[in-house]
């Protein structure tokens, strides 16, 4: 896939907030930093830095903000670089693993861990505690799993999630993501999982801002399966079961997924029934629809590509005959 190049802007620290961080010494806050990735989250980003205010490396990786995002992340002290794609109108330029990946090996980090957060998710007391113990002596571990809370309609969606855990602390040299949309983050070395939660607000800039996002993100789903079966991706049914790594069991059981007929369904099917979002209340509901709906659009989209290069096709062939 061609990508645009990206234009890049770095901002030095900028000064301190009226409100000075309360910031940890030496002992406390060492051997962790964090990476934050933002567009126009001016209303997000002041809860996420507050935080892991105990953080004393803060980078802010942003794609082109048009609001007071990057003048508040400077505000808390937080490294600022700027990477758009003047030449593609594609969230993330089109490719959201690419994006991740270069700001991992790209940024130049104070420890060597790093904390990989969105502006709309929160590090908890209890988590920020766990990470800041497992760095301490983690072994031959480069990378761990965090257990995320989503919210929903003031309700923490414990049921209907797909999957809670993610790999968001790790060695940068030692991760990397891969597809072109909601990346799956592969660790090259052994994995462990620390407590705490990282609480997630996907609708805080309301439901059209997750339906217009979730339209953005079906389209490079879409792009991602057509890509995926151009090149015969690898893919193993009994992976998709029995990998013992989580995220590689999740690549295969995408893949699978995939291929299944009637799959909207299934998903509302997967979410509500046997994950028992029912137990989640009005709001499990709501979300088990809503991502029903988005697994529709990702179908649609497949087969509005499909159509439209087979009838570029026909078009040539009936071109070839022309005498």
């Amino acid at each position: 896939m061609t990508q645009s190049s990206p234009n890049l802007r770095s901002e030095s620290l900028g000064a301190t907030s009226a409100n000075e961080l309360n910031r940890p010494d030496s002992a406390n806050g060492a051997g962790v930093s964090v990476l934050i990735l933002t567009r126009n989250e001016e209303d997000n980003l002041p809860g996420c830095l507050e935080s892991v205010a105990w953080c004393d490396d803060i980078h802010v990786l942003d794609s082109g903000s048009t609001d007071r995002t990057c003048e508040i992340a400077r505000q808390f002290r937080a490294s600022v670089v700027t990477k758009t794609y003047a030449e593609s109108g594609k969230l993330f330029g089109g490719n959201e693993s690419a994006h991740r990946n270069w700001s991992l090996h790209n940024t130049v980090f104070k420890h060597p861990w790093v904390l990989q957060l969105d502006a709309d998710e929160r590090v908890t007391p209890e988590l920020a505690r766990s990470v800041l113990q497992a760095i301490k002596s983690p072994g031959d571990v480069v990378a761990f799993r965090i257990r995320r809370r989503d919210f929903f309609m003031g309700t923490w969606l414990r049921h209907v999630q797909s999957s809670p855990f993610y790999l968001r602390l790790f060695r940068p040299e030692r991760m990397r993501t891969e597809r072109l949309v909601n990346p799956v983050y592969i660790a090259d070395g052994p994995v462990a999982t620390v407590q705490g939660y990282l609480d997630h607000f996907p609708f805080s800039k309301g439901l059209a801002h997750w339906v217009a996002r979730h339209n953005d993100y079906s389209t490079l789903e879409a792009e991602q399966i057509l890509e995926n079966r151009r090149r015969g991706a690898g893919f193993s049914v009994r992976k998709a079961f029995l990998a013992r790594d989580i995220h590689e069991r999740r690549f295969h059981q995408k893949e699978l997924f995939y291929r299944m007929p009637m799959r909207p369904f299934l998903k509302f099917l997967l979410l509500y029934v046997v994950k028992r979002g029912f137990l989640d209340g009005n709001a499990g509901l709501n979300y088990a629809l809503l991502q029903s709906v988005y697994e529709r659009m990702i179908v649609m989209k497949v087969d509005e590509a499909k159509a439209a290069s087979n009838n570029a096709h026909a078009r040539e062939q009936r071109e070839g005959e022309v005498p």
